[in-house]
């Protein structure tokens, strides 16, 4: 089925209204739809590629927009919407049940919700299960633009500036880059973590 989605999803990204297609998409693989806007960024990035800071934009926006309703799904609907698509995707949501109110524990979120979002982990279950927790919005949105928006630009930047060669090391590349990007981004949340904790709250 996954396979399927993800042919039919290449195919709409070379639609002349693939803008409207990936902020869809993207807003709803937030919190449910399993492809990720990757498989649009890339070829419509191909298509046309002085554009790319407005691709990249435009999925970053939707992208943190469905996250934020992800988020109301988990804050309002867990029982009843959120553990099934948790069933969806095979994972047990019993596991997320636990509230968050330690400094470590928050850490911690942060580094999940920083992972998913730069990451293949599931993005979705991260944005649910963080309304579901009431995990501070304010940090939830900052993570979820820098993460999300991190991704999205540095795909776009590499095939708009250097074209399809860039296509297939992207993907065989991108979870080493995921990585490696996923670890600065959490160092740099705690910093920030730290500095609003030490100022504001």
């Amino acid at each position: 089925m996954f396979k399927e989605l993800y042919l039919k999803s290449i195919k709409l990204a070379g639609h002349k209204r693939s803008k409207f297609f990936l902020s869809f998409f993207s807003f709803i693989e937030s919190f449910i739809f399993p492809i990720p806007p990757d498989v649009f960024i890339i070829p419509m990035t191909i298509a046309k590629r002085e554009e790319w800071i407005k691709i990249a934009l435009i999925a970053t926006l939707a992208s943190v927009l469905g996250a934020c309703f992800g988020y109301f799904i988990g804050y309002v609907f867990f029982n009843e919407i959120g553990i099934k698509i948790f069933e969806f995707y095979g994972v047990d949501p019993s596991f997320w049940k636990n509230k968050i109110s330690s400094e470590g524990g928050v850490i911690a979120w942060i580094t999940l919700l920083a992972i998913a979002g730069f990451s293949p982990v599931p993005f979705k279950l991260l944005t649910i299960s963080s309304g579901f927790i009431h995990f501070n919005l304010a940090y939830f949105i900052i993570i979820s633009l820098l993460t999300r928006g991190s991704r999205f630009f540095l795909i776009a930047f590499l095939i708009g500036n250097f074209g399809p060669a860039m296509k297939l090391l992207i993907e065989k590349k991108l979870l080493k880059v995921s990585i490696i990007s996923s670890i600065i981004l959490i160092i740099f949340a705690y910093f920030v973590y730290k500095f609003l904790a030490n100022n504001f709250i």
